[in-house]
């Protein structure tokens, strides 16, 4: 008896001094932004060597992690930190740690935003990107400014699989299911699937399936007449399988906030997640787009100024009878996107990873095709009977020794477009008519382009002096073959690049970094814009950039801030001009020059207010003469501004929490540039702004996170041009496409066209978890 209530009481304890410990722990915790528990044995890791160790991806992965303390009797307890210990400015930057630039979003910032948000709206303020988008009702994506280069030279990645143009964003996620989006401005990884990335990458990570039933639900109503309904289930983990699954749904419907127009669209998302106890894990998304919305019309220089100073804009028309009523003037389209990434763990310091990937689109876009000879309105499509994307890349990893790191694997990618441009009687309601009907009761007309690419890559990543030194060196060789025909002629090309990459990191301590990363990128005509080209054999050469970055990082319990000089070379530099009708066609300008440097810094929270600040200089030249086709003039533009390419991109945020409350406030400002190669037409610069404020209650019954918030954008009703469609010869050619304006005859438009930054809107959204 003696014994066996001796022992009870040694039990006890040891479970007094462990449940102590972690009491401790834990108020260190709450009170010290960087607390960190003593330990008695060699193997203690601080909170923030652990949140700070490896590469970008691994602080990642902490950024996912809810602070929690483990406890081995009484030799070691160790503290992994919170995702918001990562975050700053509100979720407007975070601590990073890969050798090259990185600059990050998280669900902090995203939750504040209304759930109508693309991703292209959701990192309008990170440093190194100048954002436009021509609505505020998450129906339309928009374009990207980043270091003198556009969207087209970017890899926009979902899950590191390729995803919709920046034009389509929202096609192919709903921002209720995005988690993160990371902005890598100058580099890609070898490994990436990605045939453009000289611009760098954009990768939106999506929603994690919960291990327990639930799921939420919002709903948005605000300025043009929107409205949206948004529900995510969740299957918690499905038996003893360990798999987890969600579906969500959402239905939007706005009016067109220039002119005429009603859209649509409605979308599916569908996440399924296996985890296995060696480390092995398989992840599977899916989704489904129906969209239907108003082809804006893109006011010329022209048209805009009148619009500033009369009021008269240049919309499309209400009246059935007009033939730029809008219902003749519509996008319809359906997208179906996959992702299936798997990573195995093998024997003997092996592992394999297998992601393939898969999209399909079928559409098509309707405009006013002028009158035929009695008089009657016309309708021209740009019909795409099939656009699809299929690929997969396989990587071999082999762990050499706890320093070295090795990976060697294949990409493979298909790409194809089907499309075509039938023309036919309008309706005498005034809406189109069947592009179906009429591609196939008249002479086949079209195009069909596409390329396969094989890609080999092999990567090494080093790390020495306890981790604070890493090296990265990796090699890919693409080849590729390109064709477009028509149904006369077919012509192929094939092509080679090298694509050779080296990083270098050094971590002074827990609070200084510095690193280097160079780098080759090459990037050529999509397959649609291939469809675009004449057929012939004269195919545009690949664009191909070399880059350098060098960077400084500093992050303490206060601050972080992080500072990247770049310098690229570009040759055979690929733009776009728009020729109506969502499409765009690609031409050669020659070989440009851009340098520059970014500069971020952001508060933690101090008192509830976390600020945000970020400055880019660019300085980018254009570095050949220019043939003008239209003219057959040669612009003598070697040593001007390049195109596209503002000298100054500037942000301020600043976040407030206190007890349920919150808000956020961003203003961005982009500097005058050029929109012409030979600099007779500019854009002035523009500031654009955005304000959001929400309070969390208390749970209630079934609703675990009762959340109502209110977003604005342009505050001001500022009337300004955010960007251009494309790029132009001269401001004087004419279009190549008519301009349009209400119930006025189509004219001619000179110059470029451009996205405009909607009136002032408000939504109101309230949500909940359950």
């Amino acid at each position: 008896m003696l014994s066996t209530a001796f022992s009870a009481a040694v039990r006890n304890k040891e479970l007094l001094y462990t449940i102590t410990c972690l009491a401790g722990v834990f108020s260190a915790s709450a009170f010290l932004p960087e607390a960190q528990a003593a330990s008695p044995t060699k193997h203690y890791k601080s909170a923030k060597t652990a949140a700070t160790a490896g590469s970008s991806s691994a602080a990642s992965h902490t950024a996912h992690t809810p602070a929690k303390a483990y406890a081995k009797g009484t030799e070691e307890i160790r503290v992994t930190r919170s995702r918001q210990a990562l975050n700053g400015g509100g979720g407007m930057m975070r601590v990073e740690t890969a050798p090259h630039a990185v600059q990050t979003v998280s669900k902090q910032f995203i939750s504040m935003r209304s759930p109508t948000s693309t991703a292209l709206d959701l990192v309008k303020n990170v440093p190194s990107l100048s954002i436009s988008t021509p609505d505020t009702s998450g129906m339309q994506g928009g374009m990207i400014q980043v270091r003198g280069l556009t969207d087209l030279d970017m890899a926009l990645m979902i899950d590191g699989a390729p995803a919709a143009a920046a034009k389509y964003m929202s096609e192919n996620l709903d921002s209720e299911n995005l988690e993160m989006i990371t902005v890598t401005p100058g580099s890609s990884a070898t490994a990436l699937p990605a045939m453009s990335a000289a611009g760098g990458v954009l990768e939106e990570r999506t929603h994690t399936a919960a291990k327990k039933f639930g799921g939420m639900v919002d709903f948005s109503y605000g300025t043009n007449n929107l409205s949206r309904e948004f529900i995510r289930l969740e299957s918690g983990e499905i038996g003893n399988s360990g798999v987890r699954s969600y579906f969500s749904f959402s239905n939007s419907h706005s009016r067109s906030w220039m002119g005429a127009g009603i859209n649509q669209r409605r979308h599916i998302d569908f996440g399924l997640q296996k985890d296995w106890d060696n480390g092995s894990n398989a992840k599977f998304f899916l989704s489904w787009n129906n969209a239907n919305f108003t082809i804006d019309n893109y006011p010329t220089e022209q048209e805009f100024f009148r619009y500033k100073k009369t009021g008269e804009g240049w919309g499309r028309s209400a009246q059935s009878s007009s033939d730029n009523y809008w219902k003749n003037s519509r996008d319809h389209w359906n997208q179906i996107f996959l992702t299936a990434p798997v990573h195995i763990v093998l024997p003997a310091k092996f592992s394999f990873d297998l992601q393939p990937y898969f999209s399909f689109g079928q559409g098509w876009d309707a405009a006013p095709g002028g009158y035929d000879s009695a008089g009657q309105n016309l309708t021209s499509f740009f019909l795409q009977n099939s656009t699809k994307q299929v690929g997969a890349v396989s990587k071999l990893n082999y762990e050499i020794d706890r320093h070295n790191h090795i990976t060697g694997g294949y990409w493979y990618e298909n790409d194809y477009t089907d499309q075509s441009y039938p023309s036919g009687l309008t309706n005498a309601n005034g809406t189109p008519p069947s592009p179906w009907g009429l591609y196939k009761t008249t002479s086949p007309y079209g195009q069909n382009a596409g390329y396969e690419i094989h890609g080999l890559f092999l990567e090494e990543t080093a790390k020495y002096l306890q981790d604070r030194l890493t090296i990265h060196g990796g090699f890919k060789f693409v080849m590729v073959n390109s064709w477009t025909s028509d149904p006369y002629n077919r012509y192929s090309k094939n092509t080679t690049e090298p694509l050779p990459q080296l990083s270098i990191g050094y971590k002074i301590n827990e609070h200084n970094q510095i690193y280097i990363n160079a780098e080759g990128d090459y990037r050529q005509p999509s397959a649609v814009d291939m469809g675009w080209m004449p057929t012939s054999p004269n195919f545009l050469k690949n664009q191909y950039s070399i880059k350098e970055e060098l960077g400084y990082r500093y992050h303490d319990k206060y601050i972080i801030a992080d500072v990247a000089f770049f310098n690229y070379n570009v040759t055979n530099r690929i733009v776009n001009q728009y020729i109506g009708m969502n499409s765009f066609l690609p031409f050669s300008i020659g070989n440009q020059t851009m340098r520059g440097f970014d500069v971020s810094i952001s508060g933690r929270p101090i008192h509830g207010f976390s600020p945000f600040a970020s400055v880019e200089y660019l300085h980018a030249t254009q570095d050949s003469n220019v043939m003008d086709p239209y003219t057959s003039t040669m612009i003598h533009s070697k040593g001007s501004q390049a195109v596209l390419s503002p000298h100054v991109v500037a942000n301020f945020g600043l976040t407030y929490t206190y007890k349920g409350f919150f808000a956020n406030g961003t203003v961005h400002y982009t500097g005058p540039q050029s929109v012409s190669v030979a600099g007779d037409q500019h854009i002035p610069g523009y500031v654009t702004d955005t304000l959001s404020l929400g309070y969390h209650f208390q749970p209630f019954m079934f609703a675990k996170s009762p959340t109502f918030r209110l977003n604005f954008t342009n505050l001001t009703g500022s009337i300004v041009r955010t960007g251009a469609m494309g790029v132009v010869y001269r401001g004087s050619d004419a279009n190549t496409h008519p301009v349009w304006s209400g119930n006025s005859a189509p004219g001619t438009g000179y110059g470029n066209s451009f996205m405009v930054e909607p009136r002032f809107s408000m939504t109101g959204t309230v949500s909940t978890s359950f």
